[in-house]
């Protein structure tokens, strides 16, 4: 079992190979001598050194949002797809007017596209987060609707038929989203991670791990 998160040698980076623990994944070096050989291949050999490129280039002077943007640019993309989170409705127009001002084709798509009843896909009273879900029809009326599902698999079919070259997540639920890269046909990027909690920045809970959220991030409550 590989624990490359708790290991304080870093020979990966260090080059310091002989103090390697016993389990680290480097000590299979036939592994490593075929792996370049994936890199090599033309579905990875010009998205990975374009990548890396945009790493390079915008080494922290880029926001996350120009990153995607200059990417899809370097790599020829004109359509790009975008999968978001009806919270995030308003952050969703916000990307996709910003990359249309930067030239590309944006076919954005929102997590309850298809309209489905929960119940119609096997949700109980108990699991609806709003058992009494209201749409706002006019500033004056109100009418209840059954609280419909969220929908990433339709959300990356629909995408898929679009024929987008690059995909954006944006806010899908922990879930949702890997639902949502699975049946995505064209490669995909996280804009935005669905934390409700802490307004979207799932680090913060990992930088106050031992402070404010000292019992928050553990199953039971309590920090183990």
């Amino acid at each position: 079992m590989f624990t490359c998160a708790s290991c304080t040698i870093a020979a990966c980076e260090t080059g310091d190979k002989e103090k390697m623990p016993k389990n680290c994944p480097m000590r299979d070096n036939d592994f490593f001598d075929h792996i370049l050989e994936e890199y090599a291949k033309p579905e990875n050999h010009d998205f990975f050194l374009t990548s890396t490129a945009i790493e390079a280039l915008g080494y922290c002077q880029w926001p996350r949002l120009r990153e995607v943007a200059e990417f899809a640019h370097r790599m020829g993309y004109t359509r790009l797809g975008m999968g978001f989170c009806m919270g995030l409705h308003k952050e969703a127009a916000i990307v996709e007017r910003i990359l249309r001002k930067q030239g590309f084709q944006v076919v954005s798509v929102c997590c309850k596209t298809g309209g489905i009843p929960k119940r119609e896909a096997g949700f109980t009273e108990e699991t609806l987060s709003t058992p009494d879900h209201h749409v706002e029809c006019t500033p004056f009326q109100k009418q209840l609707v059954e609280e419909p599902m969220c929908n990433p698999i339709a959300q990356a079919k629909l995408l898929n038929q679009a024929k987008t070259e690059f995909n954006i997540c944006l806010g899908l639920c922990v879930g949702h989203d890997s639902l949502f890269y699975r049946h995505c046909e064209a490669p995909v990027t996280t804009l935005v991670a669905k934390d409700r909690v802490t307004g979207h920045n799932p680090v913060a809970a990992i930088y106050c791990a031992d402070g404010y959220f000292s019992g928050r991030n553990s199953m039971d409550g309590e920090e183990k």
